[in-house]
């Protein structure tokens, strides 16, 4: 059969977006932002509460849990997805039988790890502590048939030359495709989440980078993080394939959002640096600075870094 090359083209699906299942007001366009670095929002309110926002990271972007019957049900769907990912599509991807016990203790500290650098010699401790047969290539081949099934997704890092190669964390950030899997797997609830938002925030930047590839997918948008030795980072950087991009940090309250502000400006200072000590090796400065928040109001800071809640966003 002819394989479709110049006649088909793929398209990787994602759960929906908090604009897809009508959470996000969507009054706040990424597209209009990247249009006009100087478009106006301030003001634009959310209707997410911290409650409604924790409830929809747990229940996921899955279109099946808009048509449960309660709560209870859409919450439901996520550990039924786990549990089928672990129990028979984790062997039927590629045809190799594979312990679904082993996958779900390698779910479970994957889940534990999301948002950070942890290495996989770190998931590989956490699994062997439970089966001590478990090896490394054993690992590699649970890992891969997980992001052949798009269970997980890891965010590579940015490597910009404007430190040393041996600065720049250049090892890929844990994460899955939606926050309703590391709630799943780490057998979480709406309930025990509103107790431990330290928790929730690493689920939080799952939800966001979700939302951030779907809505930048017509743009061509690609997501990365940046991050050294000497602490300064960015969670994501947003590429879009027409060379513009953006520095954005998520922070979950009101508190973090002058520590994210201030990540994003010495990072652009840097850039900035860079540019004036290396013409030849010029480097193109960020368009946009955003920290996204699980706030309720958007704004734009004094120093030109965005503000904007996650329930204000579409494409």
């Amino acid at each position: 059969m002819h394989s479709g090359t110049g006649r088909i083209a793929k398209l990787q699906m994602y759960p929906m977006s908090l604009y897809e299942s009508k959470e996000s007001s969507g009054a706040i366009s990424l597209r209009d932002l990247f249009d006009d670095p100087s478009l106006d929002v301030d003001g634009i309110i959310s209707p997410l509460t911290i409650e409604r926002l924790v409830f929809a990271a747990c229940r996921g972007g899955w279109p099946a849990s808009l048509n449960a019957n309660s709560e209870k049900a859409a919450l439901f769907i996520a550990k039924t997805y786990l549990q089928s990912v672990c129990d028979e599509d984790c062997s039927s991807v590629d045809g190799v039988k594979r312990d679904p016990q082993r996958m779900r203790t390698l779910l479970r500290s994957y889940a534990r790890n999301i948002s950070t650098l942890a290495t996989n010699a770190s998931i590989l401790n956490d699994v062997q502590a439970n089966f001590s047969d478990f090896s490394e290539p054993t690992l590699y081949a649970y890992m891969n048939a997980l992001k052949r099934l798009f269970v997980i997704e890891d965010v590579p890092a940015w490597k910009p030359s404007i430190r040393s190669a041996s600065s720049i964390r250049s090892g890929d950030k844990k994460e899955f495709t939606d926050p309703s899997i590391a709630v799943a797997a780490l057998n979480l609830t709406p309930e025990k989440l509103l107790f431990d938002l330290h928790t929730f925030g690493f689920i939080f930047e799952i939800l966001c980078i979700r939302d951030l590839k779907v809505y930048s997918s017509m743009l061509g948008g690609r997501v990365s993080y940046y991050h050294d030795r000497f602490g300064l980072e960015a969670d994501c950087v947003l590429h879009l394939d027409n060379g513009k991009y953006a520095l954005i940090e998520f922070k979950l309250g009101s508190k973090q959002i002058e520590e994210g502000a201030h990540h994003l400006r010495q990072l652009r200072n840097l850039i900035c640096k860079h540019n004036a000590e290396n013409p030849q090796q010029h480097l193109s400065e960020p368009d946009l600075l955003i920290v996204i928040t699980g706030g309720e109001i958007a704004y734009k800071r004094d120093d030109g870094v965005y503000v904007i809640p996650i329930g204000c966003l579409k494409e």
